[in-house]
């Protein structure tokens, strides 16, 4: 199934890959930072929201698909950010096989 691949134009927000830093905590875990990485051109898109309640406190959750060129190593250990917002990544995909895009399923982190 060939799916329609987006032009540049609409890639029109930029986006910053995070790489996880993992340093051992003293206590048998470790201490996850993030290094930024490259810089990447994609088109994001709402897909939903929900709220939820945990502890006692509502709790926002904004789940968005963003669209980038294809890169080779991209996990759902890393994220994404743009400006102050930062993603979430939760799965990634080359949807029609072709190595021209990724999707990426995201969540929004709140601070």
């Amino acid at each position: 199934m060939k799916t329609k691949s987006l032009s540049i134009g609409a890639r029109a927000r930029r986006f910053v890959l995070e790489l996880p830093l993992e340093q051992p905590d003293g206590f048998g875990g470790v201490i996850r930072t993030y290094a930024p990485g490259p810089q990447l051109w994609g088109a994001i898109e709402m897909r939903s929201g929900t709220e939820r309640v945990r502890a006692d406190r509502p709790e926002q959750s904004l789940t968005h698909r963003i669209t980038l060129r294809y890169r080779e190593g991209v996990t759902g250990a890393m994220r994404l950010t743009s400006g102050l917002r930062r993603f979430a990544i939760r799965a990634v995909a080359d949807p029609d096989g072709s190595k021209r895009d990724l999707v990426c399923l995201v969540e929004e982190m709140r601070a």
